[in-house]
């Protein structure tokens, strides 16, 4: 650049000398002066721009990678005319650096969340379980390691089923649920309350609620999570409650019979002879004592439900005649509250495998639930059909006060009652569980329709005889014997 500069002022020089020769000589020397500093700005114009473009490349590309700059474009190294070769070398280190800063901090803030996440699971007070797809405890804070009793060691890896040996007082187990969900859902959430964890002899039994979330295809393989709320204090009360009071009524059963025995005496006795004061005491009296016989029998076998101890014996029997008879024995009563009780029975039913005792109090549970809860309606219709199943369905109907819909869900749970009526209407919020159970047991299902202020429908399934799983069935054909449990084992079919 410096060569073309002098060369071309030279020539200046020599062009004013030759053809401006009758120019004074401060006049050509003032025009080369002038020539010079032209040539001198053009010159270095021209040269910075070329010789800077490298360290222009490399400015470009630190502007680039600032986080706060977003209109500069990365450099175009391409078109470098000067230094092309050190301008990538430089470049490439920029972005490396640039780079690994980033990953050391995105690093940095994932351990710091990982640490954050790992020191608020493990000090969780509540017992917490991860599980892969493989039903395997991948899992455990430290709080599920206490409430087990074990280590930690004796628990991840393992099974949920040989390490949570869960039972649920109603068919939606966590096994069944997990099973819908994997099938269904990609997320699912359920809360079960009142499940129960069988442990060894010489452990108590613990009573808590569990919340469960599954998530589908995690990254991590992390697919379900189980959280439990221990209740053993509060839901062991219950059970003692209903262990206190079936020892407590289990007195009364033989002063219970000998009243209703004198009373059936006096009917006989005295029929026709008293007046129509005294007949309708005898009437009252009876139907109390139908009554209160009814509540023990509630309260003593729950507590064999509760405790796996009540069997049934299902036989062949023809189900019209133990509808008549169930409908007749609660019609007494319901005469005193000024309620008829009707029934309809289809013709051609098939024989029904049942236990004749614990299907009466079935029948008489749904009834005199209708009873209690009939209000002003002065009518309960008992209905007996093959439904499209191919099974015998019994619905037992009201037109009273009705059932709201916020408390359909918990009907059929141990204590259960209204609030709303639990003081008007009496009753231990026993009958509808102990129902379920028996009707269960049977191999039926039960449910309910309601509409407050229009009365309720309460219904059962039975299976015909002749559907009963020949497998089952007495060689003899005298019966077949069934448990009602309270508790559903989640998994009994697992083994380890």
């Amino acid at each position: 650049m410096l060569l073309v500069e002098n060369g071309l002022l030279l020539a200046g020089w020599w062009a004013a000398h030759t053809y401006l020769s009758s120019w004074p000589f401060e006049r050509v020397l003032a025009a080369s002066v002038g020539l010079a500093l032209l040539l001198a700005t053009i010159i270095t114009f021209l040269s910075s721009a070329y010789v800077l473009q490298p360290i222009k490349a490399i400015w470009q590309a630190v502007v680039h990678l600032n986080p706060a700059e977003h209109k500069t474009a990365a450099p175009n190294i391409k078109k470098l005319h000067v230094g092309r070769a050190l301008v990538e070398n430089i470049t490439a280190q920029v972005y490396k650096l640039a780079t690994e800063a980033e990953h050391s901090e995105a690093v940095t803030d994932t351990k710091t969340t990982d640490l954050r996440a790992q020191f608020i699971v493990s000090n969780l007070p509540l017992p917490l379980f991860v599980l892969d797809p493989e039903k395997t405890i991948t899992y455990a804070n430290d709080a599920a390691a206490k409430y087990l009793g074990l280590p930690s060691t004796d628990i991840i890896g393992k099974n949920v089923y040989s390490v949570l040996d869960m039972s649920f007082p109603s068919d939606q187990t966590f096994d069944s649920w997990l099973g819908q969900v994997k099938d269904t859902s990609a997320t699912a959430s359920y809360f079960w309350e009142r499940v129960r964890l069988n442990v060894s002899d010489n452990t108590p039994t613990r009573l808590f609620d569990m919340a469960g979330y599954y998530n589908k295809g995690n990254a991590q393989h992390f697919e379900t999570l189980l959280a439990l709320f221990d209740h053993t204090s509060q839901y062991s009360q219950d059970d003692q409650a209903v262990s206190f009071i079936a020892l407590s009524v289990h007195e009364l059963r033989t002063p219970l019979t000998l009243l209703r025995g004198y009373i059936e005496a006096f009917e006989e006795e005295f029929s026709g002879k008293l007046t129509p004061q005294l007949n309708d005491f005898m009437f009252k009296m009876n139907a109390s004592a139908q009554q209160l016989s009814a509540f023990v029998n509630n309260i003593l076998n729950v507590a064999r439900v509760d405790g796996d101890q009540l069997v049934l014996e299902l036989n062949e029997e023809k189900w019209g005649d133990i509808v008549r008879a169930a409908a007749n024995t609660m019609a007494l009563r319901a005469k005193v509250r000024g309620i008829t009780v009707q029934y309809s029975i289809a013709p051609d039913l098939p024989t029904v495998g049942v236990d004749s005792v614990s299907i009466h109090e079935v029948i008489n549970n749904l009834i005199d639930n209708a009873i209690k809860y009939s209000g002003k309606s002065d009518k309960i219709l008992v209905s007996t059909y093959l439904n499209n199943e191919g099974f015998v369905e019994t619905t037992v109907q009201d037109w009273g006060v009705g059932v709201p819909q916020n408390v359909m869900a918990n009907l059929f749970t141990k204590f259960y009652r209204d609030h709303r009526n639990r003081a008007q209407i009496g009753g231990t919020g026993l009958g509808l569980y102990l129902s379920k159970a028996i009707v269960s047991a049977h191999g039926g299902n039960i449910w309910v329709k309601s509409h407050e202020g229009q009365g309720s429908t309460f219904g059962f399934t039975l299976q015909p005889y002749s559907k009963l799983a020949e497998e089952l069935k007495n060689g003899d054909n005298k019966g077949i014997v069934r448990g009602a449990h309270g508790w559903i084992k989640n998994h009994s079919l697992y083994r380890g």
